[in-house]
């Protein structure tokens, strides 16, 4: 099983928060998590507020703080395309990603959220209660979903 949870400890190139710049529509996002905090809105002068923080946590602090503008609600079917879109973005952009990723194998990858409160953090990882993961695990399953396209050639 793989773990992940901050950047700065191992697969923490997992996280939206890992330092992997991307380009979307002609623009750098500095990391996958302020690409997809913007994908939330439709207005393009929010999108640029969160696209110009320099940190990923203030990206995301700037989307929170004009949530009432979201287009797309939080975990929704849309939500999770975006995530999707971002994280292939990540691979298609920084290719080591691509061999780290099938070096995993066939392991469990899971965002730890152990650390963190909230019913929102079970929908994009899980925690280990009384032995058993629980939450949905959303950013783990698409990351195994690209690493099994990856090696299936359908990437």
């Amino acid at each position: 099983m793989i773990r992940f949870t901050k950047v700065s400890l191992p697969y923490g190139w997992l996280g939206n928060m890992a330092p992997y710049p991307i380009m979307y529509d002609g623009k750098k996002w500095l990391t996958s998590e302020a690409l997809f905090q913007s994908l939330r809105f439709g207005d393009d002068e929010i999108k640029e507020i969160i696209r110009k923080e320099k940190s990923p946590m203030g990206a995301k602090m700037k989307a929170k703080g004009n949530r009432l503008s979201y287009i797309i609600e939080p975990m929704s079917e849309q939500d999770v395309e975006n995530m999707k879109l971002c994280v292939r973005l990540k691979i298609e952009q920084h290719p080591l990603l691509k061999g780290q990723l099938l070096a995993t194998g066939t392991m469990l990858i899971v965002e730890d959220i152990e650390k963190r409160n909230g019913a929102r953090h079970f929908f994009w990882g899980a925690k280990l209660i009384n032995g058993v993961w629980e939450g949905n695990n959303m950013m783990g399953k698409i990351w195994m979903e690209y690493r099994d396209s990856i090696r299936n050639g359908t990437f």
